[in-house]
């Protein structure tokens, strides 16, 4: 089987010079070819493409904004192969990644894949205390991590598999974003394709983010989920409630304080210490333990006020999506 590598890339040239040079290191060069799909940056990675032609297979598309979504749409369209592997532009592969989707699919063929998240010891310390409120089983259950149950897995579309049978018959992903690979994932499903996890083909998810840009971009998670509860209510569960819950119960035992009732925020008080040791241990280092600890909390509140916020908006307002958060749905 011949992949086709579908990486959507916006004003991020120096990430996909790692990511190109890790796939020169691939440990199946012949089994597939690269698409890059600039979208519509001002500033473009067509320099950085030029020292990987003679390395590997590439291809470099220019193209006008339209979200990655979108973006990713356009390189299957460009694709002759039958198998499309989707990656963000900062994520970095292991050597042996490719051998082990080849191999899992050999196994088990599936229409579309996911794989975990994780981390080289080069990141930065906010880099991995981010990665992991993000992926530990105590802050989001394993979401990225590797943690998730087999049996109705929801790839994310920064490590992503998909046959052209299924992109053909989905059209792919919507405009919708972020969003787009839950909304994906639960299309293929009443089309009656499966979905699986290849724990071992994990990548090094190097995001590059400050405290403030992964507030926003949480909280427009939180903001889709409801849109994607009120598209397909057959799927919804208590999981995706639980930051919302977080919040409040903190609001809550705040409240409770005037009336000297403090067991609610010593929960909390240990739950944060919890975070604290767990992250300390798995990173040996303390100072990673305490980022970790503000990391979660502003993916909790980012998360939970953001699902809050949209739920009202959707569900008790009765708003249009699109109306109620332009700012999640490209135009295209």
């Amino acid at each position: 089987m011949i992949f086709s590598f579908i990486i959507p890339v916006y004003n991020r040239p120096e990430e996909i010079d790692e990511l190109l040079e890790s796939l020169t290191k691939q440990n199946s060069k012949d089994l597939f070819d690269v698409l890059i799909i600039e979208d519509g940056s001002t500033i473009t990675c067509e320099n950085i493409i030029a020292k990987y032609k003679t390395k590997i297979n590439i291809t470099y598309y220019l193209k006008y904004n339209s979200g990655p979504g979108d973006s990713r749409n356009f390189g299957m369209k460009q694709s002759k192969n039958d198998y499309f592997i989707i990656l963000d532009s900062d994520c970095i592969l292991p050597e042996n990644y490719l051998t082990q989707v080849s191999n899992s699919l050999q196994n088990k063929y599936v229409d579309c894949f996911g794989g975990p998240d994780a981390m080289l010891p080069s990141f930065s310390k906010i880099q991995k205390a981010i990665n992991f409120s993000m992926t530990s089983i105590i802050t989001t259950g394993g979401v990225r991590g590797g943690s998730e149950k087999i049996q109705k897995f929801q790839p994310r579309s920064f490590n992503m598999g998909l046959s052209k049978k299924a992109f053909e018959a989905s059209n792919g992903f919507s405009n919708i974003h972020p969003g787009e690979d839950p909304d994906l994932s639960i299309r293929l499903w009443k089309l009656g394709f499966e979905t699986k996890l290849i724990p071992e083909a994990f990548v090094y998810h190097k995001r590059r983010i400050d405290w403030d840009k992964f507030y926003i971009q949480v909280n427009k998670f939180g903001k889709a989920r409801p849109i994607l509860n009120k598209w397909y209510p057959e799927y919804k569960s208590l999981a995706f409630y639980l930051p919302s819950i977080f919040v409040l119960g903190f609001f809550l035992g705040v409240f409770l304080l005037i009336f000297t009732f403090d067991w609610i925020l010593k929960i909390y008080f240990a739950y944060t210490a919890l975070i604290f040791l767990i992250s300390s241990f798995q990173n040996k280092n303390i100072y990673i333990g305490y980022l970790s600890i503000i990391a979660v909390w502003k993916q909790f509140f980012a998360y939970g006020l953001g699902f809050i916020n949209s739920f009202f908006k959707i569900n008790i307002l009765k708003q249009k999506p699109e109306q109620a958060f332009p700012e999640l749905f490209f135009k295209v």
